[in-house]
């Protein structure tokens, strides 16, 4: 009786990288030629006009709330405070656009050190690859923190080392901070719609520690001259209607992930929840689900395009799931919505830097402020449905009649969601 023949362990190999390859390879390939055709489709194309409402300002235990959704309103009353500074300016930005507006910001900056003001800058430098070295070069007197491309060194196996800087902050003279999903450029000022709040009171203080923890943390570099650390007094006084939450990545810190399942699981009337790329785990989407299957009014709000097509692409793979399970799917027109935000039962508020995906919830540094107050959260929420009247909602039958080749596109890229 024969023995039967075993397959050769080098044979074995051969068959898992090609099955890897194909796996893996033709969905990259895939994604590779729709960015480069979208890019060249989307050239000199301009966003459309969208509706926005004027800065609102809300009393939030000992302090206020000022809600910004257009960048020029927002950009003029950070510029303002930096100008105003009197001791000490933190700012700390993902992208930094080397145009007017950045230029603006650039050098209200370095006018505030040459007055004598502590100015501290964080930016980091992957996010900011195409703008020119020159734009990035400060005087001595402002003390700057690259976030490095790759900051693993020699660590190279850590994952936590990979992680982005996402965060947007501006802290001055422990007396106002800013924080939310706008980046630093003039398109930014116009032609994207996101939200951003100003904070006043207490809250400040815990903004301000969150940029000192992170410039602490990062300060050393290797091959250079580490920047000095940030010591700063402990306040006082605990607001206890505002908090923040923040993604450390090289702490193994994601807070921002479980304050969301907390706030969604808790819910009993609606949930508004506004995002620019939607890419959860499934735990995260089937905490939406639940919530709607047991009579919640679940609305999600992202771009009908967003500046990425291989995320919009992919996104779509959990829509059949929600709308199955009563979750309403609404795609924003005409421009681009940044905008990180979300309110529970017209109570619980959180406005941020962090995105509905794996980078921002568990890879990146990330910001986002938790709010319980249902003045803020009718604030929210009016702009949510203002948002909304701009939108097309995708209806269950819509989507269920899509194309064939749609459907073979989804289920080509979705090997690609863990790593979005």
């Amino acid at each position: 009786m024969q023995r039967p023949s075993l397959i050769p362990v080098d044979r074995l190999a051969s068959i898992l990288r090609r099955t890897l390859l194909v796996f893996f390879g033709v969905p990259i390939l895939l994604a590779v030629v729709m960015s480069l055709v979208d890019a060249y489709r989307s050239r000199g194309r301009r966003p459309k006009p969208f509706p926005t409402t004027p800065p609102r300002t809300t009393t939030v235990g000992e302090g206020e709330i000022t809600t910004y959704t257009f960048g020029k309103d927002l950009y003029a009353d950070m510029l303002a405070a930096i100008e105003g500074a009197q001791r000490q300016i933190l700012f700390e930005t993902y992208i930094w656009k080397a145009d007017l507006t950045g230029e603006r910001f650039k050098h209200a900056l370095i006018a505030a050190a040459e007055r004598g003001v502590d100015v501290y800058v964080i930016f980091d430098s992957f996010g900011n690859l195409v703008v020119p070295p020159r734009f990035k070069r400060f005087p001595s007197t402002v003390k700057v923190l690259r976030f490095p491309v790759y900051a693993a060194g020699l660590r190279f196996f850590d994952v936590t080392r990979y992680g982005r800087d996402h965060r947007k902050i501006l802290v001055v003279d422990d007396a106002v901070g800013f924080v939310g999903g706008y980046n630093v450029g003039s398109a930014y000022a116009s032609e994207w719609r996101d939200t951003h709040v100003r904070i006043t009171g207490p809250g400040v203080w815990d903004l301000k520690r969150a940029f000192a923890d992170f410039w602490n943390l990062n300060r050393r570099k290797r091959f250079r001259s580490s920047e000095r650390p940030l010591l700063l007094e402990t306040s006082s006084v605990w607001e206890p209607t505002i908090r923040f939450h923040r993604n450390v990545p090289r702490l193994w810190m994601f807070p921002i992930r479980s304050m969301y399942l907390e706030a969604i699981t808790r819910a009993s009337e609606r949930i508004y929840l506004t995002t620019a790329y939607f890419l959860p785990d499934q735990d995260f989407v089937d905490a939406l689900k639940d919530a709607a299957q047991r009579g919640v009014d679940v609305r999600i709000l992202i771009p009908l395009k967003s500046n990425h097509i291989v995320t919009d692409w992919i996104s779509r793979g959990y829509f059949s799931q929600m709308l199955e399970s009563g979750v309403r799917i609404f795609r924003f027109t005409g421009a681009m919505i940044h905008a990180k935000s979300a309110t529970v039962d017209g109570t619980w508020v959180t406005v941020g830097t962090a995105n509905i995906d794996r980078l921002s919830l568990t890879g990146n540094y990330e910001i986002n402020v938790e709010v319980i107050d249902e003045a803020f959260a009718a604030v929210l929420e009016e702009i949510f449905d203002l948002d909304s009247s701009n939108s097309l909602e995708l209806t269950r039958n819509e989507w269920e009649a899509r194309d064939v080749h749609r459907k073979f596109t989804e289920f080509v890229l979705k090997p690609l969601r863990p790593l979005l």
